[in-house]
């Protein structure tokens, strides 16, 4: 089998689109399937070891040896599959994905690896299988794949799974709406007939798409030392607190300028007349980061697009649509959000 870790392949990727597109909007027809919110990884095995790579090719091997055991257990032969790696949380019945969770087992330490394991045992599901035996499948369409993908799985049990899939849109755009309640990040639409492209986005993902006012709290420097990187957003809880909901950014060189000479009204001085600044929450990703900002008065609000929250905050960095000025700070509470309902992992997964 020519495919292996020594020449990984860069998953395929796909474009986005607003809504579920129609079956008949490609030529061959369209499976679809959930959109995991995990760690996307290529499995390797030649049959004797398990090697896990990264969407970047970086290895992920030893961060989940739970994983390499049930997949050295489970796969009856040399294969590579694509697919996510999750975290799952709560009780039967009740259980969701847990990105939080998920990214706490990039760890260093091995004892904390083999802690983590235990504690938060990750789970891996595919979607694809790009090698059999010393046979590449690349240039296969997705529907022989598929059909070699579940023929090779008939008996995987957790934390191995496979994918559903459906070529029904209506049940598919159920989907979109219910599995958010469980976590899951949209839907994906698979061209039945493409071959597997890597680093080419064929397939085609739709996510959730919504808008939330929120209090601008600061911005920080962009990374080049002149304009705006990011703003700071928040939002009052229950308690009239003042929360951090994460960032807005992807700003023109231009704008970044402008916003310098628009936020300047704003900015928080000392008695010398200096900005005031002060330091974003670090985590475990931003070592080595400059996380200072400048402290804006809150009382401007903006409107941001963003998909889903994890927790008290936006899951990815959200999107500026507009100023509102006709918004009062203390209006933007967590109650505007547009909160999914609850839906059983399980069932994702049965």
């Amino acid at each position: 089998m020519d495919l292996g870790p020594d020449t990984p392949i860069s998953p395929m990727l796909a474009k986005v689109m607003p809504t579920v597109p129609e079956p008949d909007s490609i030529a061959g027809g369209l499976s679809y399937e959930p959109k995991w919110d995990g760690f996307r990884a290529i499995v390797y095995f030649d049959g004797h070891d398990i090697q896990i790579g990264s969407r970047g090719s970086k290895p992920l091997t030893r961060y989940f040896p739970e994983l390499v055991a049930t997949l050295t257990d489970q796969l009856p032969h040399a294969c590579v599959l694509d697919g996510e790696i999750v975290v799952r949380v709560g009780n039967p019945g009740h259980e969701h994905l847990d990105w939080e969770a998920l990214s706490q087992r990039i760890h260093p330490a091995e004892g904390r690896i083999a802690k983590l394991s235990v504690d938060a045992p990750a789970a891996f599901v595919a979607f694809d299988l790009l090698a059999e035996k010393d046979r590449s499948l690349l240039d296969d369409s997705f529907e022989s794949r598929r059909s070699a993908l579940e023929t090779l799985l008939a008996d995987a049990a957790a934390p191995l799974h496979m994918t559903q899939v459906t070529r029904d849109v209506e049940l598919a755009r159920r989907w979109l709406v219910e599995f958010e309640g469980a976590g899951l990040d949209g839907v994906v639409s698979k061209p039945l007939a493409a071959a597997y492209s890597p680093g080419k986005r064929i397939m085609f993902k739709t996510k959730h798409a919504r808008t939330a006012d929120v209090v601008l709290l600061g911005y920080r420097v962009h990374k080049s030392g002149i304009g705006v990187g990011s703003l700071l957003l928040g939002l009052y809880d229950a308690n009239g607190e003042l929360q951090n909901v994460g960032g807005a950014s992807a700003f023109t060189d231009a704008r970044r300028l402008e916003l310098v000479d628009e936020l300047a009204p704003l900015v928080v001085t000392d008695e010398s007349g200096r900005a005031v600044t002060g330091e974003r929450e670090r985590t475990r990703f931003s070592a080595g980061k400059d996380m200072s900002f400048v402290q804006l008065e809150p009382s401007r609000v903006i409107e941001v697009r963003y998909d889903q929250m994890e927790g008290m905050r936006f899951r990815h960095s959200a999107q500026f649509f507009r100023w509102r000025p006709d918004r009062d700070a203390r209006s933007c509470t967590f109650e505007q959000l547009d909160r999914p309902i609850a839906y059983d992992l399980g069932d994702v997964l049965a």
